[in-house]
């Protein structure tokens, strides 16, 4: 099923996100939100989605660099459905990349992040993983785990940029939005 996404201004998207309990709570329906999370992140032409875009307060996020295989050949294999991830180590060495997020359309801004990170994560199998990842694969992580925290990837924009675009996020957040998706704004 295709969830709306919510936009910036959303509450959601500031709180931060509550663990799955991998005891207590239903895995049937976490593997129902993540398939719904991933058709969702597909008909928006998204790269990767996390829970709270979708309205849903938990640590669950979903990367596929399989589109980008083009521009980027070593995410030929690259999708991971994540649960409770964690970055357990990354790398002092930093890369710069334009970023953008289905959460706030139409906007982007360069981003410097680590260029390596170690995550520790349950798969949608609910069997403990730890994988290091580099460059491109390493960026789409870290941007969604940003989502677990509350952050969004302007917070990591230089103090020129998130001037140039705190108009648009201002229209954003009052749902003055083009977007070619289902969008939803919460406050």
């Amino acid at each position: 099923m295709i969830l709306p996404i919510f936009l910036y201004g959303s509450k959601v998207l500031r709180e931060k996100a509550a663990p799955v309990d991998l005891k207590n709570d239903d895995r049937a329906a976490i593997l129902n939100l993540l398939d719904n999370m991933d058709e969702t992140m597909k008909k928006a032409d998204g790269c990767g989605i996390a829970a709270p875009q979708v309205g849903v307060s938990k640590r669950l996020l979903i990367v596929d660099g399989t589109d980008l295989v083009e521009k980027y050949p070593e995410l030929k294999d690259f999708y991971r459905k994540m649960i409770n991830p964690v970055i357990v180590d990354h790398s002092e060495e930093t890369s710069e990349y334009s970023e953008g997020c289905l959460s706030l359309p139409n906007v982007d801004a360069e981003i410097i992040r680590p260029k390596v990170i170690t995550v520790r994560y349950y798969d949608e199998n609910f069997e403990l993983k730890e994988e290091t990842f580099d460059d491109f694969a390493s960026r789409m992580v870290q941007h969604e785990m940003d989502h677990l925290d509350g952050i969004v990837f302007t917070d990591h924009a230089s103090p020129i940029r998130k001037k140039l675009i705190s108009g648009k996020l201002r229209g954003i957040s009052k749902g003055c939005v083009n977007a070619r998706y289902k969008v939803k704004l919460e406050k």
